[in-house]
């Protein structure tokens, strides 16, 4: 009698049920990497939004009054939202400035934080 070599029905089907799981698993770390590089990109340019505005701050040496001042900004192809709260501070020389930058689509959440000084100019 001769045996014939080969894979059995079984044999194939066991194969096939474990390269679909590594493939569903390899799928969702690619969707999974996506999103967070999409994530990291928006966060890059949220940061890169507070740098300017807080440098242009600085460069014009502006004492700002107390407040709120709120603004749109467009950076890298986005749409970005930022909110300035200028606070006094007990050296009247002095405000302290805190820079929210914010998704255009999602302004309760806060992308990039920044406080900085800004003095007197004398």
């Amino acid at each position: 009698m001769k045996r014939h070599r080969g894979f059995t029905l079984v044999e194939v089907l066991v194969a096939l049920a474990v390269l679909g799981v590594t493939l569903a698993a390899a799928a969702r770390l690619v969707i999974g990497s996506t999103d967070t590089l999409i994530d990291y990109r928006t966060r890059t340019l949220a940061s890169w939004v507070a740098s300017n505005l807080v440098n242009e701050s600085l460069a014009t040496r502006a004492f700002p009054d107390t407040g709120s001042l709120q603004g749109n900004v467009e950076q890298g192809g986005e749409q970005f939202i930022y909110r300035m709260n200028v606070s006094p501070t007990p050296n009247y020389s002095f405000r302290r400035i805190e820079l929210a930058v914010m998704a255009a689509d999602k302004p309760d959440y806060v992308l990039s934080l920044q406080v900085f000084y800004a003095s007197r100019a004398e």
